[in-house]
């Protein structure tokens, strides 16, 4: 059975729905890129970049591979291509008692996928806000 957690997050991803997003994390939530130096602190930053990196990620390619789950965390394998570049990843996901997210960490590959999320991503970030 799947936790509620990632359900909850896959949820989101899926429909991109922003009600679905703030409902699954946590207040205090750490969110960890692959393309940003420090972690961003809190819901709202993470919302943020969460919002932006599922209008990124998410086509018709996006597929979890594997999924690998503790007590209370789980790193989830994906893969997507965009423009021609294909991208493998994983986000590694921890909980609360509560089932929302409390952290969030991507880790991405090879090179050249890490250039073009980096690209897209602060494009997307500088172009749009979630909406209210």
């Amino acid at each position: 059975m799947q936790p509620i957690a990632v359900s909850n997050w896959k949820s989101f991803f899926s429909t991109g729905k922003l009600a679905a997003l703030e409902a699954c994390l946590a207040e205090e939530v750490i969110f960890e890129s692959p393309v940003v130096h420090t972690p961003q602190l809190g819901k709202a930053k993470t919302v943020k970049y969460l919002y932006a990196a599922q209008r990124v990620f998410y086509n018709p390619s996006f597929v979890y591979l594997r999924e690998w789950t503790d007590s209370n965390s789980s790193v989830l394998e994906l893969q997507t291509s965009i423009d021609g570049v294909l991208i493998n990843a994983v986000d590694i996901i921890s909980w609360n008692d509560d089932d929302k997210i409390t952290s969030f960490k991507v880790m991405i590959r090879p090179l050249k996928a890490i250039q073009l999320v980096h690209q897209l991503m602060m494009h997307e970030l500088l172009q749009s806000t979630p909406p209210s």
